[in-house]
């Protein structure tokens, strides 16, 4: 089977495509600036690479350009639309509902519209994308893969906040978590390395990118993890605070007039690296600026709170088989993981200084005297999800075939 991965934003449109038999990923893409003046349309297909600029209005429209040049002669990768078998759809929030991925269907429609308010950078133009892929591509099942879903383990004492209970009940204000596609892929391949039944796998996964959280994974499940109701609580990032003070919102707008809006701003786009910096979001930037004291102090602050929350984890854990770095900088900044390894060895986790100099690879890099494994695992988001759609249109097509016909 063939499966079409889609990634949708606001003005872009991600996409893999992939061939399930062999888990061959066939072709690439992004079409990007979706309803400017110029958008622009990158694709690859093994050494192949076309990019181009086209006025592209809509997703409707991208999707044209996704099929064009997945048929092109030259470097496309396939010969008809109707090798596309299933396509598959990376959705931010799927709430309480849903707990795995599911076939979309007019009710899931209507439930991830009602999610809207607990994500509304990103649901909305996830929605986008499965309608428009709907139109694109008609009679094709669509699955949807929520970042939220891994997290459905957590126990209430993990997820609840302590606000008045109503809140919950009501609005259903509690800790959701984020990246959770990528945090199965890594616990589930940590546990293939070290040869432990997923069913009895304990680890810390650290996903360090621009957007950063960890989990706490005990039995292959999820049971803690940093991000909360939005991305924006937990570890330090790129643009975003993570955990503060949540009185520092009201001092900001008693004391510097900022609105609610303004404050929203700023803690998703102007602090993290960037705001402690004043120089950059990009780890690579703050590391080569090794003169520059805000920039080294942004890094530090970001290290320190990972090496908290892993302290704490192994607390609510009790062992753990492995922490596993993932994500741009957790598989590429050897300098970073060294800084948050720093003084754990009371902890049983040791680093090795040699093993730790790898990038973007698989590999253990901590001491044999190590109690606790210390992995780089590169993520794959995308196979998980065209893994889940596989595996929801095989049972949607096997459910149709067992269904007799409306007489």
């Amino acid at each position: 089977m063939k499966i079409l991965v889609i990634n949708c934003g606001s003005s872009s449109l991600k996409y893999q495509f992939f061939a399930m038999e062999r888990e061959q990923l066939l072709a690439r893409g992004i079409v990007e600036k979706i309803g400017e003046e110029v958008a622009v349309v990158t694709h690859t297909a093994g050494a192949h690479e076309v990019r181009y600029e086209a006025a592209i209005a809509g997703h409707q429209q991208a999707f044209a350009h996704v099929s064009k040049m997945l048929l092109d002669p030259e470097t496309g990768v396939i010969a008809e639309p109707e090798e596309i078998q299933a396509i598959g759809h990376r959705v931010v929030h799927g709430g309480e509902t849903f707990v795995q991925s599911t076939l979309v269907d007019d009710a899931v429609i209507a439930t991830l519209e009602d999610y809207c308010a607990l994500a509304p950078l990103h649901n909305p133009p996830n929605l986008v994308g499965i309608r428009a892929a709907a139109k694109a591509f008609p009679g094709l099942p669509n699955v949807a893969v929520f970042d939220t879903a891994f997290h459905q383990t957590m126990p209430p004492h993990s997820y609840v906040y302590a606000l008045p209970y109503e809140f919950y009940e009501q609005g259903r204000i509690r800790r959701y978590g984020f990246h959770g596609t990528s945090h199965r892929f890594v616990a589930t391949r940590a546990a293939e390395i070290l040869g432990v039944p997923l069913a009895h796998f304990f680890a810390i996964t650290c996903h360090l990118g621009n957007g950063c959280s960890m989990a706490a994974v005990a039995n292959g499940r999820c049971v803690d993890t940093t991000m909360g109701l939005t991305p924006l609580e937990g570890l330090v990032m790129g643009t975003r605070s993570g955990d503060i003070d949540p009185a520092i919102i009201f001092h900001l707008a008693r004391h510097h007039g900022m609105s609610i809006d303004d404050i929203d701003t700023l803690l998703n786009k102007k602090s993290g690296l960037l705001g402690i910096s004043g120089l950059s979001n990009d780890c690579r930037t703050l590391e080569a600026a090794e003169d520059n004291e805000r920039a080294q102090l942004a890094l530090a602050v970001f290290c320190y709170r990972i090496r908290k929350y892993i302290g704490a984890y192994m607390a609510a854990l009790g062992r753990a088989h492995a922490v596993v770095f993932t994500g741009g900088i957790g598989e590429n900044s050897s300098r970073v993981r060294r800084q948050i390894l720093e003084g754990l060895g009371t902890l049983g986790i040791e680093l090795d200084p040699a093993a730790n100099e790898t990038r973007g690879r698989e590999a253990d890099i901590s001491t044999a005297a190590s109690a606790t494994r210390i992995l780089v695992v590169p993520t794959n988001e995308e196979l998980t999800i065209a893994r889940d759609t596989l595996r929801v249109a095989q049972d949607h097509h096997g459910a149709a075939a067992r269904t007799p016909p409306t007489q």
